[in-house]
């Protein structure tokens, strides 16, 4: 069992940058690919950055590629979601999740979510 609480969220202006940060309970973290997730209203949950197990490689959606950078550090159980030159397109809720069978480009190859936080980029 994993549990996932998100954290750093909250309002930025264009081309400002925030990092999150998602911390895990459970002593099997090091095994679970991690990946960040966002939902914006009246859309559908999409793949934003995944990372795998040793944090060996890492993959974002094209519409990030560039300016996310999705990391982790086994030994505090976290991973964090660094976002430069945000844009307002990127205002959603941001929800990170595991998986132990890989990185996945869909939600439903996850097994653990978090709650999620939001992230509003203003104008």
């Amino acid at each position: 069992q994993v549990q996932l609480v998100e954290s750093g969220g909250g309002l930025v202006q264009t081309g400002g940058s925030l990092r999150l940060s998602c911390a895990a309970s459970g002593r099997t973290f090091s095994t679970y690919a991690m990946a960040w997730f966002r939902q914006a209203p009246g859309k559908e949950r999409e793949f934003a950055a995944a990372i795998r197990w040793n944090g060996g490689s890492t993959f974002y959606a094209d519409s990030v590629k560039g300016r996310f950078t999705i990391s982790r550090d086994n030994a505090k159980n976290t991973v964090y979601l660094q976002m430069k030159s945000l844009k307002p397109e990127d205002t959603a809720v941001y929800y990170c999740a595991a998986s132990n069978s890989g990185y996945h480009l869909i939600p439903e190859g996850y097994e653990y979510w978090g709650q999620g936080t939001q992230v509003t980029v203003s104008s």
